[in-house]
């Protein structure tokens, strides 16, 4: 068996896979932490609630184009 996984199977094992990104839903504070690539603190989860509030959907952006 190989140990390289195939398209099927690897794409649902990655956190990228739980992010959203606005197309789908909204995208919520703990979406754009994960996002910039760091983990989920409570200060890094207020930061990203204020960036939602002052740049709406778009904050996203920074990280997801």
């Amino acid at each position: 068996m190989s140990d390289v996984p195939d398209e099927r199977t690897w794409a649902f094992k990655t956190a990228d896979s739980t992010l959203h990104t606005g197309s789908e839903h909204a995208v919520d504070p703990e979406d754009l932490v994960m996002a910039s690539g760091r983990d989920c603190t409570p200060e890094l989860i207020e930061q990203a609630r204020k960036a939602l509030e002052e740049h709406g959907p778009a904050a996203v952006e920074r990280f997801l184009p």
